[in-house]
């Protein structure tokens, strides 16, 4: 890769998303409108249930390779998971929540990081939910 990666493990916490069929991933840079975190990862659950799975499924495999959040908010719920990893804040949205709050039309100025370089789009499939890393 020849950009500099702005969270490490950052493919990681994409895969950890996409492992439990993650819609719509979208990694905001913010690091230059903020100072409280580099980035927003955010993607949505189609119901309160895949929400939740998709947030565990992240704090697993996150918990697996040493890295462990400094507070999750929302998981009972299912509504808004917020997991704060210091420089990377993971969302994970029911799709109508996602909509309500519109992070990504709030943080419009904010430059989007492609997924793509990152990981294989193209190794994701319906049956897998996520790419080989």
């Amino acid at each position: 890769m020849t950009h500099e990666e702005p969270v490490p493990l950052i493919k990681e916490f994409i895969n950890a998303a996409l492992g439990r069929k993650a819609k719509d991933l979208v990694i905001l840079d913010v690091r230059e409108l903020t100072s409280f975190t580099d980035l927003f990862m955010i993607c949505s659950g189609k119901s309160n249930r895949q929400v939740m799975a998709i947030a565990e499924h992240i704090r697993r495999d996150m918990k697996e390779k040493g890295i462990a959040p400094l507070s999750v908010e929302g998981l009972k719920d299912g509504q808004w998971v917020l997991l704060d990893y210091g420089h990377l804040l993971v969302h994970v949205f029911l799709d109508p929540v996602r909509e309500f709050y519109d992070l990504e039309g709030f943080w419009s100025n904010a430059p989007r990081i492609a997924i793509e370089e990152y990981v294989d789009l193209s190794e994701i499939t319906e049956e897998s939910g996520a790419a080989e890393s």
